[in-house]
């Protein structure tokens, strides 16, 4: 949210601005971290650019992940050659080309120069920086090795956008395809087939009859044209009520029971899940995040509820002083070895590293299952449309060369 403010400086000059927070108390505290002493603060509409502050709308506020991953490693750079904080800030706040990010950058600066901790500064921007990030910074600087931290995050992001492109990559060519075909359906029951069964009312006449399957496709046609209307509208609002149920908590948790029942998408929702939280966990607790407060914000980071409610319970068991490894091996979420390598981890003080290890296995595994997935769609996709194709042309070659033999018949 925003939040337009009066305040006062330490040596009584008075201050205007906008500040960005999720709640009105943050407001308050994040203008006391910067030494200012507020007089009126509230709600403020986000509209164009002023006073030097972040006002802007809603359009275009996201940052491309390799964006983040170019300011994550300059910034561990700098940090480790003894550059001040926010002099690096200000010095990478020019570099990025998304005008959002470097707004965001500026505001960033200003707040640290105002004693703000930069985990503090980067929490106010949830939408550029996660949970995760956010919350390995924090450790970071409480441990005093900020610049590794923000090198592990800058793999990491790296990681995470690797995977989300494979992923796009493999279900590019099914979605072309799919929207191929919903065109060309719709084209040919709306223009073509009418226009068929015009030409074959004039070269038949009356008493004759065309094949079953010819006239079962210009039944369906003729269906689809006259009550479009009518199944058009409560498709659409279908899907629009659909769409809002799953970003409900109860609609989001149902659609992720559903991804992990289903036969061949479960398994690598499954193993992407698996990869992120053994990738994630591993980086919290090299960072020094403890145990609960890690599978807290690990669960946020895997983007499934079901297994995030998993980690969840986990997390109170161990706090109840029962071991982690016990908690997930009966999960039927996480395969065995999960489990196992937890157990080593926790006997040997490795866990980060054990982790690592099992997140590069298993987006490995879901590499080569995408890549499989894709070879086997492919030939699939091609079969359906040949088969569609075949339909059609048996349809209308059919009946076009009975006809011929009816009208030569009839004009001998």
């Amino acid at each position: 949210m925003l939040f337009s403010y009066k305040a006062t400086k330490k040596d009584g000059t008075a201050a205007t601005g906008t500040i960005e927070a999720g709640s009105h108390e943050g407001a308050v505290q994040a203008l006391a971290h910067q030494g200012l002493h507020p007089l009126v603060v509230k709600a403020a509409t986000a509209k164009g650019k002023g006073g030097g502050n972040i006002t802007f709308g809603n359009f275009g506020k996201k940052v491309k992940s390799s964006d983040l991953v170019i300011f994550t490693r300059q910034l561990a750079t700098m940090v480790s050659a003894g550059v001040p904080l926010a002099r690096g800030l200000e010095l990478l706040q020019e570099d990025p080309e998304s005008p959002y990010f470097k707004e965001v950058l500026s505001s960033i600066t200003r707040d640290v120069r105002g004693g703000l901790p930069l985990g503090d500064a980067f929490a106010k921007y949830p939408n550029v920086f996660s949970d995760v990030y956010v919350n390995m910074v924090k450790a970071g600087e409480e441990g005093g090795i900020l610049d590794q931290i923000m090198k592990r995050l800058a793999k990491q992001i790296e990681s995470d956008a690797s995977m989300k492109k494979q992923v796009k990559s493999a279900m590019a060519y099914p979605i072309v395809i799919g929207c191929i075909t919903v065109v060309a359906f719709f084209g040919i029951m709306f223009v073509l087939m009418p226009k068929l069964g015009s030409i074959f009312a004039q070269l038949a006449g009356p008493g004759y009859q065309l094949p079953i399957y010819t006239r079962v496709l210009l039944n369906f046609a003729d269906y689809c044209r006259k009550y479009v209307f009518i199944y058009a509208p409560i498709i659409i609002i279908s899907i629009v009520f659909l769409r809002r149920y799953i970003k409900t908590p109860s609609g989001k948790y149902k659609l992720h029971v559903l991804l992990l029942r289903l036969p061949v998408v479960g398994p690598i929702v499954s193993k992407l899940a698996i990869a992120r939280f053994a990738r994630t966990f591993s980086s919290l607790m090299g960072a020094g995040v403890g145990v609960l407060e890690a599978l807290s914000v690990t669960g946020g980071a895997i983007g499934n509820k079901v297994i995030e409610k998993e980690l969840l319970n986990a997390a109170e068991a161990v706090k109840a002083g029962k071991p982690l490894s016990a908690q997930l091996a009966a999960s039927p979420h996480f395969p065995r070895i999960i489990p196992e390598m937890l157990q080593v981890g926790e006997e040997t003080g490795q866990m980060d590293k054990v982790l690592v290890k099992v997140a590069d296995f298993y987006e490995e595994e879901v590499t080569t299952t995408m890549d499989g997935l894709a070879s086997i769609i492919e030939p699939i996709m091609i079969l359906v449309l040949g088969a569609g194709v075949g339909v059609i042309a048996a349809s209308v070659m059919g009946p076009l060369a009975q006809l011929s033999t009816h009208i030569n018949g009839n004009g001998n």
